[in-house]
């Protein structure tokens, strides 16, 4: 009897652990300088990324089946397709806190790194609580429904500029290290001597001390600082947003990728090869944003879909009316859904002024 991790034998997780680290490898390795991504660029890594995706596809068919791969494929699909809203979010935070083009790889590396880690944690929580009865998969059908209906009234309210100085991670940063407020290359701390340095440059400038709060001064409680200490740069700040932002995001994605499939290993794999491509993605998308303007529409769509598959579910295993969506089915909606809102894109483009 083989030894079974995630639902799968051991050499199915092995197989996708070498596939996700060696990509992983191979992208860093090609982007390790600070230098700007060229839309060509970025969409060439973009199909790589999705060929090493569909590798894993097949791989799961030949090893498996192909309800595996089908499920797999459909979790991808639905991951990569509701991280275009939090890409959307991430363009306008490296805009509000001017973040040169050439550091947003970095950035965005390690805001993945982390969104890789919670999704883990996320995804085990999912999978235990619906084992828990059909009542869960009640709630989520409920998380998912409701967040396509607040992306409905949200309506334009996406352009508008948010104030990210207000935003708990910002201030949670800003409550536990001092900061400087200028960009020091790519770096997210500033050591004793980086700061000499900065502050010799830019003598005018004032340094933050942790718990400063000019903006909210009944809050302020600014803290000595000591010796030695490490000081935060706006790059830090903005990984903090990104990633909160991410956490929140990942509250609405989970239970809708969960709701594709049972298998953990299937359903983290499946977001997991999807996030790792965000980063290129983005670039592709901060390029075309302006023209997959009925893209948002295909997401809400699919948000209600995936809503009424996890009531059926549910409502199946309390009453038993032998209604359900299956693997196949669910693949083939999301990719139709998907497809329509490219192509509507194109055909019915945004009015000039509203793009």
């Amino acid at each position: 009897m083989p030894n079974h991790h995630l639902g799968f034998p051991i050499e199915t997780v092995a197989v996708f652990i070498i596939l996700a680290v060696g990509a992983i490898v191979i992208d860093l390795y090609a982007h390790r300088s600070d230098k700007p991504m060229s839309l060509k660029s970025a969409s060439l890594w973009t199909v790589f990324w999705i060929v090493v995706s569909l590798a894993f596809a097949g791989y799961l068919g030949w090893h498996h089946d192909s309800e595996a791969a089908s499920l797999f494929i459909t979790g991808y699909a639905l991951e990569k397709v509701l991280s275009v809203d939090n890409l959307f979010v991430m363009m306008a935070i490296f805009s509000w806190f001017k973040v040169p083009e050439g550091y947003r790889h970095r950035v965005l590396y390690w805001g993945i790194i982390g969104a890789i880690i919670f999704r883990l944690i996320f995804v085990a929580i999912g999978t235990g609580l619906l084992a828990l009865g059909p009542y869960v998969e009640i709630v989520f059908a409920l998380i998912v429904a409701w967040t396509a209906v607040m992306m409905l009234k949200s309506g334009d309210d996406n352009d508008e500029i948010e104030d990210y100085s207000e935003h708990l991670a910002y201030r949670l940063v800003h409550r536990f290290f001092p900061v400087w407020p200028r960009l020091y290359g790519h770096n997210f701390f500033l050591n004793p001597q980086e700061l000499a340095d900065a502050q010799a440059k830019n003598p005018g400038e004032h340094l933050e001390l942790a718990g400063e709060d000019a903006k909210h001064p009944e809050l302020s409680h600014p803290q000595a600082m000591k010796a030695g200490a490490w000081v935060a740069t706006p790059l830090l700040l903005c990984l903090a947003v990104i990633e909160l932002s991410d956490v929140m995001f990942a509250f609405d994605s989970v239970p809708a990728v969960i709701a594709v499939s049972r298998e953990p290993l299937i359903v983290y794999s499946a977001m997991m090869f999807a996030i790792l491509g965000l980063r290129t993605m983005y670039f592709v998308l901060e390029a075309l944003k302006g023209y997959l303007v009925h893209l948002e529409k295909a997401v809400i769509v699919l948000l209600f879909f995936i809503a009424a598959k996890l009531a059926l579910s549910a409502t199946n295993h309390l009453m038993h009316h032998g209604l359900d969506i299956s693997p196949l089915a669910s693949l083939i909606v999301v990719l139709v859904v998907l497809a329509a809102g490219v192509v509507a894109s194109f055909i019915f483009p945004a009015e000039k002024g509203k793009g």
